[in-house]
């Protein structure tokens, strides 16, 4: 059956296929069937595609494309099995046998054999198979006796579904018939047995998706929401319901008359990008890649606007429909759940109070009218849900009511002190939060509650970074909060969790967390914008002044502890102390580096990592003791030299290194490598240095994988000279490894000690004594002669990057207190890239003294800390050729690199 049913056309269009002329072409002694069947398919989606492009709807396209191709399939069959037409018979299965056919689709057949082997037709049904090939049809068959598909429909419910939802096409029509009623509800696979297996089905293929539709690239058919949710309900309607179509359920009270138009208009949408989709790839293709999207919102007549790209227009349309049809397809399999699995349990309802009862698990209303004489209950329901954890979901009838009267949610309702102190009351249980927000916006509540919520649902932003859209994210963030605060989750970030013990109000951190991207697509800074709403409803909602506050405060700064930790050098006491003003309290640092791990973690699942953690945990740690001496009571530089050599000191002295050793070592060192460095860093240089003794001559490569900082940590003593960084950087990008952090000190007496942290192919064991070998041999033979810098790697750029166009920006600062000048590189993340960036350094003469890597999506933001030869701050001049140098490179690899031109 069709998931949504259509009137089907009497007849096939002439204009897209005249049988009579076909019929007419094939009876021509000279024609080659196969080459005039393919033809004529081919004209005819040639015509169905250019009938979409000129505004024809896909709802009727793809019946009419499922139609030509039973008149061409039909025509081929008695051509090669001649006599033998009747003997079996041809059905269409899958979507095919839905008459749903896409430009793309597959072409799915079953050819029905009689039990009893028959003479030539084997040799006939291997000629149909091979001539549909010939035709040009990607088909896939199946050939079974009615035995043969009780059996595998008995042992696959896939098989089984394909079965129930399939039709004759030509051939014995007997043998069809026969099948369906072997392999029919009363036979196999009874309406709750069915039912039971495609939800499992259901469940287990949301779970690939991560229970999310709203992916950078969503999957059409089998994200949740998907083509596939309504295929469910059709599938279960016709097994148990004996449903030819959904306007069955209507008849029959499952579905009212605007949840069915919601379902239809949901299928239509999703089949219009189908069918669209299909066109722009030439062939099947179910995700919604970044190849496709832009040309997709052109086609559906999207137009980038000041603060919104077409591109997220479109795509935020489409995560809108897929949610609407997400709430249907949970509340109609929760229908039938009651309808088909407890049909004959009767069971006393549990009270909680007036408004509301549990039934068999469910929570539900004990009045229709509940909602409309008490509109706050619509809060209140999710606070009992919280409260009363062993609740299993909400009834069917009850969301059915929730989706007819969350209109009465508006301004009144709002100031409803009542409805406050609800939303308020959420927030501060001790469990529970995060589902009951989640069900929140699941039935369309949340966003009703905070309008500015509604605005960013289903809003994505185009680009790598974000992974998910910025409702889906937000939750994520509050989830990431809230899961600090439960016990059963401490063993993940222990320190965190013990932080986010000591808050005096947790809840504040939650609605920080909640309204931190709000303002997303508005135009202008989101974060200062998101404060003044994040303010507004605090104030709203009856907090204190203060608390309102630092609420907004939260939002407003929520993106400052990542940018110092990722982008400035954090050794340095002069940031540490200015970083510390911002915090003001310990109380503040607290909340900030919460909310900073949430949101981070929140936005990629591959984006959080131990380098990350790394630097949050030693910026914070570094601004909470500037915080516990006070404010105005700069950390003094001396004093951290002196506690990091005294720690160094007394490790070095457990290894058997006299004191007087390592003051002959560290008599040439400056300050500023006991400051950069840790203890257990030095000591480890140290030792290392002193092992070399005269062959320190020799560049001297150290390597540790498993280091505090979580990355492979390989260090560089030698005598300094020019384009150290440039050779090192060419090195590990011949090696294949990526650069996140770099360190450069010159000693007092020529040499340099350079410490990269580095991340590796995941397929290369870096802790594995070969790959040490290799990475020394590579470093050595580079830094022994420094003239001959090695010509950077290029490459094509990987699909997903391709299709990102980053404008290259060049950014210069002055760092005074290090004597040195600070270089922002913004471009577009591309291979060999800081390879490419060290020799536009070497030719300028330009030193490095320090770097932050980082890459966000397909953005490369790497900031640089350099100075000139003689290490003092560049000049203007040497900025504006070392600018021009940069952007002229990088514009020009990307234009390479997009056109696939690289080598």
């Amino acid at each position: 059956m069709a998931a949504v049913a259509e009137s089907p056309a009497t007849e096939l269009d002439r204009q897209l296929l005249d049988e009579d002329r076909l019929d007419a072409a094939l009876r021509q002694p000279d024609q080659n069937p196969a080459t005039l069947l393919k033809q004529t398919l081919s004209e005819a989606d040639d015509t169905l595609a250019a009938r979409f492009l000129e505004g024809t709807p896909a709802a009727e396209l793809v019946p009419l494309r499922a139609r030509v191709m039973d008149a061409v399939v039909s025509r081929l069959w008695p051509i090669c099995l001649n006599d033998h037409a009747d003997t079996a018979c041809l059905a269409a299965v899958g979507g095919y046998g839905r008459g749903e056919l896409h430009p793309g689709s597959d072409t799915d057949l079953m050819i029905i054999i009689p039990a009893d082997p028959v003479e030539g037709l084997e040799s006939g049904l291997r000629d149909f198979v091979t001539r549909l090939w010939d035709v040009g049809i990607e088909v896939g068959h199946s050939v079974r006796t009615i035995e043969e598909c009780v059996s595998e429909a008995t042992k696959d419910i896939t098989v089984a579904t394909n079965l129930m939802e399939s039709r004759p096409i030509i051939g014995d029509r007997a043998l069809f018939e026969a099948m369906q009623q072997a392999t029919g509800p009363l036979r196999i696979w009874s309406g709750p047995q069915f039912f039971q297996a495609k939800w499992a089905e259901q469940q287990q293929r949301h779970r690939r998706f991560e229970d999310t539709s709203y992916n950078l690239e969503p999957n059409l058919k089998e994200s949740p929401g998907g083509l596939r949710d309504i295929h469910m309900i059709g599938w279960v309607a016709k097994r148990h319901f004996n449903a030819d179509s959904l306007d069955d359920l209507v008849d029959l009270k499952f579905l009212t008359r605007a949840e069915l138009e919601d379902l239809r208009q949901g299928q239509h949408f999703l089949w219009d990008i189908r069918f669209a989709l299909h066109i722009v790839a030439g062939r099947r293709e179910d995700r919604l890649l970044f190849d496709y999207q832009s040309e997709l919102a052109r086609q559906f007549g999207y137009k980038d606007a000041d603060h919104t790209l077409a591109v997220e227009q479109f795509m935020q349309r489409y995560f809108r429909v897929i949610k609407r049809l997400n709430r249907l397809n949970e509340m109609l399999l929760q229908l039938y759940q009651e309808t088909i699995l407890y049909a004959g349990i009767d069971e006393r309802p549990q009270l909680l109070n007036k408004r509301f009862q549990v039934k068999r698990g469910f929570i539900e209303v004990t009045h229709r009218n509940v909602f409309r004489r008490y509109p706050f209950a619509m809060l209140e329901l999710f606070l009992l849900m919280q409260q009363h954890p062993a609740i299993r979901g909400i009834r069917a009838a009850t969301i059915r009511l929730l989706r007819e009267n969350r209109d009465r949610i508006d301004d009144r309702f709002r100031r409803d002190l009542r409805a406050r102190t609800l939303f308020m009351e959420i927030l501060r249980q001790p469990e529970g939060i995060t589902h009951a927000l989640r069900r929140m916006h699941v039935h369309g509540i949340l966003g009703r509650y905070i309008p500015a919520f509604a605005r960013i649902t289903g809003r994505m932003q185009y680009d790598l970074f974000h992974v998910y859209t910025v409702d889906t994210h937000t939750l994520m963030v509050v989830r990431n909060l809230r899961r600090l605060g439960v016990s059963e989750h401490h063993d993940e970030f222990p320190f965190l969790s013990e932080i986010h013990g000591r808050l005096p109000k947790p809840e504040l951190l939650y609605l920080a967390g909640l309204f931190h991207d709000i303002a997303k697509g508005r135009g202008g800074d989101h974060s200062e914008l998101g404060a003044e709403d994040a303010y507004a409803f605090c104030l709203q909602h009856g907090l204190s002044r203060y608390d309102c506050r630092f609420v907004a405060w939260l939002v407003r700064k929520h993106l400052l502890m990542s940018m110092t930790a990722q982008r400035r050098d954090t050794t340095d006491p002069a940031v540490i102390d200015e970083f510390a003003a911002e915090m003001g309290d310990i109380n503040h640092l607290n909340h900030l580096y919460l909310l900073t791990v949430a949101d981070i973690r929140a936005t990629d699942p591959h984006l959080w990592n131990s380098w990350r953690a790394t630097l949050l945990l030693e910026l914070y740690r570094r601004t909470a003791r500037a915080l516990r001496r006070g404010l105005g009571r700069p950390i003094d530089q001396d004093e951290l030299v002196r506690e990091a050599q005294g720690r160094a000191r007394e490790l070095l002295r457990s290894r058997g290194l006299h004191h007087m050793t390592v003051r002959s070592i560290w008599r040439h060192f400056t300050p500023d490598y006991f400051l950069r460095y840790t203890a257990e860093e030095v000591a480890w240089h140290t030792a290392a240095i002193h092992a070399a003794g005269s062959a320190a001559h020799e560049p001297l490569v150290l390597i540790e994988p498993d280091t505090q900082r979580g990355a492979t940590e390989v260090f560089i003593y030698t005598r300094d000279r020019d384009n150290i960084f440039a050779l090192a950087v060419s090195g590990f990008d011949q090696l294949g490894m990526d650069i996140l952090d770099a360190r450069i000190i010159t000693t007092t007496n020529g040499y340099t000690l350079d410490s990269f942290l580095v991340e590796d192919d995941p397929s290369e064991p870096t802790d594995s004594d070969a790959r040490h070998a290799a990475i020394r041999e590579r470093l050595t033979g580079l830094l022994r002669d420094p003239e001959a810098l090695p010509q950077p790697r290029t490459g094509v750029l990987p699909r997903r990057l391709r299709h990102f166009n980053t404008p290259t920006q060049v950014d210069f600062g002055e760092d005074r207190g290090n004597e040195r000048t600070t270089m922002e590189l913004i471009t577009g993340d591309q291979p060999g890239l800081l390879a490419q960036v060290g020799c536009i350094f070497a030719r300028h003469g330009i030193r490095v003294q320090n770097a932050k890597i980082a890459t966000i999506g397909e953005r490369a933001e790497d900031v640089f800390f350099i100075t000139d030869a003689d290490n003092q701050p560049l000049d203007s001049a040497t900025r504006q050729d070392l600018r021009a140098d940069l952007l002229g490179t990088f514009e020009a690899e990307a234009d390479i690199m997009r056109r696939g031109d690289g080598v």
